[in-house]
């Protein structure tokens, strides 16, 4: 399906191509919005790239200096609102998160110059939207939507901000990538558990999933915890010298093919405080890998069915969390019947129908 026999134009704008979850979903909409007949720019602020993509890329990374003073963020708005005019684009949608009051303010009123849709990807609302419902709806209730991408999330953001404009669609999962890359070797020859994330922040709580882990039999039964990501390590690395498990634990830094490891790993743990719709999630669906994972809000319980595909704990319960890990090391017959689930879990949340979500936003008026 595509929106009219006039070629569209549509400019995706992102933080990076790379790293974060919200900057997949840009990527992963991309390929399809090409093969759909638009032309496709896709704008990036930081100057970092691996994610597969289709359409014309516009670094604006490259214009940043060291300084990253005020006048150098003055000369990248121009530069945007510069190509932005030139081009006349027929959509705009915003994957960044928008902290920033006054520069959001902004681009949403004076900057964004055709029919723009902000995305929230985040539990973390106010890393989006101001707290102040005034102003929310000063900069997004004009706007042509704002897309939460649960369900939860959409009531959240109405109820708190009296928004009229959101509409719910999930995180879109890019099949054909992850069957090529999981195919790609890994040096380990042991047993492993893996958590994937950044822990620049506490919000995936990796230092708790380290003391959960070293109080479970899984180190008794000689099954390792991996950890791919970026952050400081020395919190991390203190937790493992003090449960006596350097062993055991194994800190990989952030992979551009999480797939690889995905894919052999027995279970994914996800242990954060909050989630959007969790991409790690769907990864390792999608790599038939069951899941253990907090109940936590809000995306977790939309992509996890217990004791079918994966188990869902009480959220932040530790000790429970424990009992699981050590019930899926155990029940192998529990274990291989949510393994059994874990691909045909993930249909509904294919790149080919997520992105006919979006068509079909895209034609609404």
């Amino acid at each position: 399906m595509i929106l009219s026999h006039k070629k569209k134009k549509i400019a995706l704008i992102g933080y990076r191509l790379s790293g974060g979850g919200s900057d997949k979903v840009m990527a992963n909409l991309s390929l399809f919005f090409e093969k759909q007949g638009f032309e496709v720019d896709i704008i990036i602020v930081l100057n970092e790239v691996s994610f597969p993509y289709s359409g014309k890329l516009v670094n604006l990374g490259l214009l940043k200096n060291k300084s990253n003073g005020i006048f150098n963020k003055i000369r990248r708005l121009k530069a945007l609102r510069r190509y932005l005019n030139e081009n006349q684009f027929d959509f705009i949608i915003d994957f960044r998160f928008r902290t920033k009051i006054i520069q959001e303010l902004i681009l949403a009123r004076f900057i964004y110059n055709a029919r723009t849709i902000f995305t929230v990807h985040s539990f973390l609302i106010d890393h989006y939207m101001p707290n102040n419902s005034w102003l929310t709806r000063l900069m997004y209730n004009h706007c042509y939507a704002n897309v939460a991408t649960t369900d939860e999330m959409k009531r959240f953001i109405e109820n708190k901000h009296q928004l009229n404009n959101v509409v719910a669609i999930h995180n879109p999962l890019y099949f054909d990538e992850i069957k090529e890359k999981c195919e790609d070797k890994i040096d380990f020859d042991f047993e492993f558990i893996i958590a994937i994330g950044q822990y620049e922040n506490e919000i995936k709580q990796f230092d708790k999933l380290i003391s959960s882990y070293a109080k479970s039999d899984l180190p008794r039964k000689q099954i390792h915890l991996v950890i791919a990501g970026n952050g400081d390590e020395l919190k991390l690395k203190k937790t493992i010298v003090e449960h006596k498990i350097q062993n055991f634990v194994h800190l990989t830094g952030y992979q551009n093919n999480p797939f690889k490891y995905l894919s052999k790993a027995k279970f994914l743990v996800l242990s954060s405080k909050n989630e959007g719709f969790s991409n790690v999630i769907l990864e390792a669906l999608a790599c038939e890998t069951p899941v253990v994972s907090f109940d936590c809000d809000f995306g977790p319980r939309d992509l996890i069915q217990s004791f079918e595909n994966g188990i869902l704990v009480e959220n932040q319960n530790w000790k429970k969390l424990t009992e699981v890990m050590n019930l899926f090391a155990s029940d192998e017959v529990l274990y291989q019947k949510c393994k059994q689930n874990t691909l045909k879990s993930t249909e509904p949340f294919l790149l080919e129908k997520i992105g006919n979500q979006w068509l079909n936003l895209l034609q609404a008026d």
